[in-house]
């Protein structure tokens, strides 16, 4: 983000953004202009901005997408890139999820393939690495190789890790060497899973299906498995919970309705099997576990906040702490961000309204987390003084 918008510059950002890029916008005082996904109004989820909703914006010096998200959809980022190189603006992608997306046809395009500037992958992700180990991939004129290196090394450790790096570079041998192979297979074992949950009652495997279509997602990654148990008439956060408990299984995302768990390279028969297993258990069970919370999601245009002030002046500036029911119409001094997936529900600088407010109450009473608020119950909540 350095590499492309100076200090009060701006940024065009999809709002569905991870917190690390918040942090992104903080630090160096950047100006976001927000770009609002697509919200499925069935699925209760939010899907990547269109491409076209980029293009409102050309004084903006360049665009930043999450793609895929922690659901597994996905943008037409070729048409993206084309709307950012139309107006000689660079496209900077949060590719997270994507550290498989090269090395198979039946997967999303990777960010690269499709014609983005640069593309940050978490490879401990869907790749094989220890956490934190992640890489930029880097292409075309827009930004300078040596200028995203010095901006990236006021954020690196002086003390890099030697396993981080070796497993990075193991991954990478792997990938050239067997990469389309090994994907074959997970790709395999990704349809067989999911037809045998299909085959348990009261649960529903989301596909391309559900997820793609006019005013949705462009593409989905099959091997994002995100699976609805509210049939089972309880929630995705009493699911996880339970099968953490009783299973010894953590998902990787939870919400009101479903969990989603990932298959990658690394998992075999045995490790479906094992989920499988569980997914049965949970059926079987279903009546132990509390019932679905009743979480209050309004309309969207109820969720979108006014950016009151830049994130940067909110959050360093001075604070005070008020009583939930005295925030709104205050200006958020804080993140507060439901986890998983980690896509903060108010930013600082953005005007809190009781809706949203509503919303997060709602949504802790029902088992969603939210770690980086000062007061994690929300009971106060931290506001520009």
């Amino acid at each position: 983000m350095l590499s492309v918008a100076e200090p009060h510059e701006k940024l065009l950002i999809g709002r569905d953004t991870h917190k690390s890029v918040v942090a992104g916008l903080i630090l160096p005082g950047i100006c976001p202009v927000w770009v609002e996904p697509q919200w499925d109004e069935k699925m209760h989820l939010a899907h990547p901005p269109a491409p076209e909703a980029f293009a409102e914006h050309p004084d903006a010096k360049g665009a930043l997408v999450v793609t895929p998200t922690p659901y597994g959809t996905c943008t037409d980022l070729a048409a993206l890139a084309r709307v950012c190189h139309e107006h000689g603006k660079p496209l900077i992608v949060d590719e997270a999820w994507g550290a498989h997306l090269p090395f198979h046809p039946d997967l999303p395009t990777w960010a690269m393939d499709a014609g983005a500037d640069v593309c940050v992958t978490s490879i401990h992700k869907m790749g094989s690495g220890l956490e934190q180990s992640s890489v930029f991939h880097l292409q075309g004129d827009l930004i300078a190789p040596e200028l995203l290196k010095e901006r990236a090394d006021l954020f690196s450790t002086t003390s890099p890790s030697v396993l981080v790096h070796a497993t990075l570079d193991g991954w990478r041998r792997q990938m050239v060497e067997h990469g389309h192979a090994i994907h074959d297979g997970t790709l395999a074992l990704a349809k067989a899973t999911r037809a045998r949950i299909e085959e348990i009652g009261g649960l529903h495997v989301h596909g391309r299906d559900d997820f793609c279509g006019p005013g949705r997602a462009f593409d989905a990654d099959p091997l994002q498995l995100m699976v609805e148990v509210r049939d089972l008439s309880t929630g995705g956060y009493q699911a996880a919970d339970w099968l953490r408990e009783q299973h010894q299984i953590n998902v990787g995302l939870s919400d009101h309705r479903r969990i989603g768990v990932q298959l990658t390279h690394a998992d075999d028969e045995h490790s479906t099997d094992r989920l499988l297993r569980a997914l049965h258990d949970l059926a079987e069970r279903a009546t132990e576990l509390p019932p679905a919370p009743r979480l209050r999601i309004p309309p969207p245009s109820e969720l979108r906040l006014e950016q009151a002030l830049l994130p940067r002046d909110a959050f360093f500036g001075p604070v005070e702490h008020v009583p939930w029911q005295q925030a709104s119409g205050r200006i958020n001094a804080e993140l507060l961000t439901p986890y998983p997936p980690g896509i903060p529900a108010a930013l600082p600088g953005e005007r809190l309204n009781r809706d949203v407010l509503e919303c997060l109450h709602s949504g802790l009473e029902g088992g969603m987390v939210i770690p980086d608020a000062a007061d994690p119950s929300l009971k106060t909540v931290r506001v520009v003084a």
